[in-house]
């Protein structure tokens, strides 16, 4: 039985990645925070008492900036597979935490390579690189051989992940992987990224429970897939022949006006936009009431205007493609936090 670790298996790619191993008949193990409160929500219904026989997900404690925690975890399970997905992982955050952040989401990596290298075991190794290296995009679309120009802390430490990653694949002949994955939401998106701020918003306005939504640049451009297609990309990278760098995107780009404007059909309000910049409101026409107001607290201090991905590479080697189209995505979405407000 392939045993598999994951870093971050409480987020949202964590605990569909979880799942996908689990069906292929993985033994999994994650690693979670220690926190007062719980924080295993996405992923209480697939964990049962090790008490039980025949459990194959088990948890440990630790944290992506606690070397030796790292290093024991990995001694001790000896993993097939290591998937690294922690990290401070939100962009507009990581302005206001960027020594945090550069500590978790670039040096985290390196404490997991090393931890590997000294170790000893032939583990391939998976890490979460983002299309925020893309930044001030060079070209359009963005593929595997695009200069990197990141714009956040967060981007800055993923460039020193995916370098690093490279770096020890080179230097110490690890099977050692980047997946350089584009947006990909879904309803357990964390509630402050903007797409499950847009659905969860506009399902507490329709159910009386708020009467604004507020938001930063909602004409920024972005290339949006479905979470759980893109974990299967990430497994697959760890079943080739070689170690390689991959993009995973859907190839198609939408604003997020037009995210906005798609929930508004799927609820039947008929949205109207006035006014420009900072002052644009949008109305519901039927009620007259500024249901959508930008927050210049929501901006970046530097903006990324646009992201789209060519996945050719992973659709010829991979054989990898999304499987959820645009409007499907916000229809899921859209549906699943209705029904968290109580609308069936």
């Amino acid at each position: 039985m392939k045993k598999a670790l994951i870093t971050g298996i409480t987020g949202q790619d964590g605990s569909y990645l979880a799942e996908l191993l689990l069906e292929k008949g993985y033994e999994v193990h994650g690693i979670i925070r220690r926190s007062s409160s719980f924080n295993t929500g996405r992923i209480d219904h697939l964990y049962k008492d090790s008490h039980i026989n025949g459990v194959k997900l088990f948890l440990h404690y630790g944290d992506l900036a606690d070397g030796s925690n790292l290093a024991r975890l990995i001694e001790k399970i000896k993993p097939d597979e290591i998937y690294n997905l922690g990290a401070q992982s939100h962009v507009r955050v990581s302005f206001d935490v960027p020594e945090y952040t550069g500590d978790v989401v670039g040096l985290g990596t390196i404490r997991i390579l090393d931890a590997i290298k000294e170790a000893g075991i032939k583990t391939k190794f998976y890490q979460a690189s983002s299309s925020e290296l893309y930044g001030k995009v060079q070209e359009v679309p963005q593929k595997e051989t695009t200069p990197f120009y990141p714009r956040s802390p967060y981007a800055v430490a993923k460039l020193y992940s995916y370098w690093i990653t490279v770096n020890y694949r080179e230097s110490y002949d690890m099977f050692a992987c980047n997946g350089i994955l584009f947006n990909h939401e879904s309803p357990r998106r964390g509630e402050t990224f903007v797409t499950k701020k847009i659905t969860r918003g506009l399902a507490r306005i329709v159910t009386g429970k708020d009467d604004c939504l507020y938001l930063g640049n909602i004409d920024a451009r972005r290339d949006w897939g479905y979470a759980k297609d893109y974990v299967e990309g990430m497994w697959l990278m760890l079943q080739q022949k070689s170690p390689g760098d991959y993009v995973l995107a859907t190839g198609e780009m939408h604003s997020v006006r037009e995210f906005i404007e798609e929930c508004t059909k799927l609820l039947s309000i008929d949205l109207q936009w006035k006014g420009k910049g900072e002052k644009e409101v949008g109305i519901d026409k039927k009620t007259k009431k500024e249901i959508i107001k930008i927050d210049p607290r929501y901006f970046r201090p530097a903006e990324v205007e646009q992201l789209l991905g060519d996945p050719t590479k992973a659709k010829k080697l991979l054989k990898w493609k999304p499987k959820t189209t645009f409007k499907q995505l916000v229809k899921l979405m859209m549906e699943a936090d209705l029904e968290n407000e109580g609308v069936k």
